[in-house]
């Protein structure tokens, strides 16, 4: 069955590094395959080179950008007011779940530790 999946941003960069296929086969089995600003913004701060920023903006016109809205703000201030001194959570992975939540789809990240305590979060 294929669905809507926010990729986190160490998911995109293996997948701009061909690194993994995984994201291939996702494809393959027609789900959906989405970023947000946040992570975009993310892939670029990590540049370095003109030869990078092109590798990175093919890379990502692949993905649907699935749009920031001020639910999706809210969300990201609650759980930052709630989730910053007992988990350390960062303003990316703020605006990251909260866009999941929001649009009621799972995350594809790594880092399963930087989301797993956030009620009704659904990680891929």
């Amino acid at each position: 069955m294929s669905q809507l999946i926010l990729c986190d941003t160490c998911v995109v960069i293996d997948f701009i590094n061909q690194n993994s296929n995984a994201l291939e086969r996702l494809k393959e089995q027609g789900n959906i395959l989405c970023i947000n600003s946040v992570i975009e913004m993310e892939l670029i701060q990590g540049i370095h080179d003109k030869r990078e920023m092109q590798k990175v903006i093919i890379n990502i016109n692949g993905f649907r950008r699935l749009e920031i809205n001020q639910a999706i703000l809210d969300l990201a201030t609650q759980l930052l007011t709630r989730y910053l001194l007992s988990h350390h959570l960062q303003l990316p992975d703020a605006m990251i779940a909260a866009c999941a939540l929001i649009y009621d789809i799972p995350i594809l990240t790594y880092n399963i530790k930087h989301f797993k305590y956030i009620p009704n979060i659904k990680l891929y």
